[in-house]
């Protein structure tokens, strides 16, 4: 079975029909970058645009980076337009895209339960704790195999400041910080408070950075759980997006 699934990040909006029996996109997606400023309006379109892309009519799983309730209603817009604040977004999208049935769900607990059906947390029990670094942070937890939604723990305070606005993909690049200082000051300190909080059995390292997992895990020293990259790596969020869909 396939569903269609779209990642709306900070920095791209992209998406692509997912074989639902493999985990896994049934064609090469497509990406747009995301406007700014990042509107309902003009995100909407943007998504519209990938979904065109492949002339596609049936459900679509659509992620949005932060705090998604009842479905549909948005409650948080870190890396967006603050507009987007109690937008229905399940209704905006819907009649953007012509009345196709649309499912939303936060962007990490979406690639998180990819992840944990068939990537690097499939079978694993006890506190599992995906974190995507990328424009943010994002997390998704599960406990047994349960996710509990919603948790934003890049917006836990590190040195003063939201933890995404320190360890983030994005912090590194506008720092100019080699992976290695990254990695062993500011994702380091980041996961050890997280662990404080929740002592997981496992972290799992999604978003962009981690197909470059070799460039910064080795540099994480001191933290008691696992670390791995995320096996679908940056296609999680879409792979998750269409699971979503499918189950409603």
């Amino acid at each position: 079975m396939q569903i269609f699934g779209v990642d709306i990040g900070g920095s791209g909006i992209k998406g692509a029909p997912v074989d639902l029996d493999k985990g896994d996109l049934a064609q090469e997606r497509h990406k747009v970058l995301t406007p700014h400023p990042a509107t309902p309006d003009s995100v909407a379109d943007g998504v519209r645009q990938v979904v065109d892309h492949f002339g596609w009519t049936g459900p679509v799983g659509v992620t949005f980076p932060g705090v998604v309730t009842d479905g549909a209603t948005i409650r948080t817009a870190a890396n967006v337009d603050d507009s987007w604040i109690d937008t229905d977004a399940r209704a905006l999208l819907g009649e953007r895209l012509g009345g196709l049935p649309v499912t939303v769900v936060n962007d990490a607990d979406a690639a998180g339960v990819a992840e944990m059906h068939f990537g690097a947390g499939r079978g694993r029990r006890g506190t599992v704790i995906l974190l995507t670094l990328g424009t943010g942070i994002g997390s998704a937890v599960f406990a047994d195999g349960v996710l509990v939604p919603n948790t934003e723990l890049g917006h836990l305070e590190l040195d003063g400041h939201d933890a995404e606005k320190r360890a983030s993909s994005k912090a590194r690049e506008d720092h100019d910080m080699s992976w290695q200082h990254w990695a062993a000051h500011r994702v380091r300190k980041y996961l050890a408070h997280v662990e404080m909080l929740f002592s997981p059995e496992l972290f799992i390292i999604g978003g962009g950075v981690s197909r470059k997992s070799h460039k910064f895990l080795p540099h994480i020293e001191g933290i008691k759980a696992e670390i791995v990259p995320a096996q679908l790596q940056n296609n999680a969020g879409i792979v998750g997006a269409a699971m979503r869909a499918a189950g409603h």
